[in-house]
């Protein structure tokens, strides 16, 4: 952004109306952390496009249209679907980590305990997605574009819908008709 001569002001969701308030003109963009989408929502300027690193790393190390396309099957889900949540990371989980706890603990919640939920990390992405309904892949900040493309290729060739964890997190809030997607 600031190589691209943008102003850039930075604050915590529970400060975004401070914030704002402080500015001379609302921003043309609000980029977030996809996990307070609902937060920034309520308290951003209609006119305001509103987006996060999530579903920005969708675009700049995917494809956002496939993902975008993807997050469709979560209409079709049910208790009995699988869904494979990708990690590029192999570091130790928090104890609040977004792909190992808080999709799995959204998605169970909408469409019940019985939900299968498998998740992998770093290079470990199964040849066979056929079992799955779902991929949920993070923002792959740790793969480069053509790994990530590739990913997306194999799920493509075996029918798989693909997303990512931004996507999904708007999908689930109710909002991916609110959220700025790059072109």
């Amino acid at each position: 952004l600031l190589d691209k001569g943008c102003t850039v002001v930075s604050c915590t969701a529970g400060r975004i109306k401070e914030s704002l308030a402080g500015l001379a003109a609302n921003p043309d963009l609000i980029i977030t952390d996809s996990q307070v989408f609902q937060e920034v929502v309520a308290a951003k300027p209609a006119e305001c496009r509103l987006t996060s690193f999530s579903v920005l790393f969708a675009a700049y190390k995917g494809d956002i249209n496939a993902f975008t396309e993807g997050a469709r099957a979560l209409e079709h889900l049910n208790g009995n679907s699988r869904i494979l949540i990708a990690e590029a990371c192999t570091h130790a989980p928090a104890s609040e980590d977004i792909g190992r706890v808080k999709i799995p603990r959204m998605l169970r919640r909408r469409f019940g305990d019985g939900l299968g939920i498998d998740i992998v990390g770093g290079t470990d992405f199964p040849d066979d997605l056929s079992p799955y309904s779902l991929i949920i892949h993070c923002g792959a900040c740790m793969f480069n574009r053509r790994y990530v493309l590739s990913r997306i290729a194999a799920a493509r060739k075996q029918g798989i819908p693909i997303t990512n964890y931004g996507i999904a997190i708007a999908w689930l809030k109710g909002i991916l008709d609110k959220v700025a997607l790059p072109e």
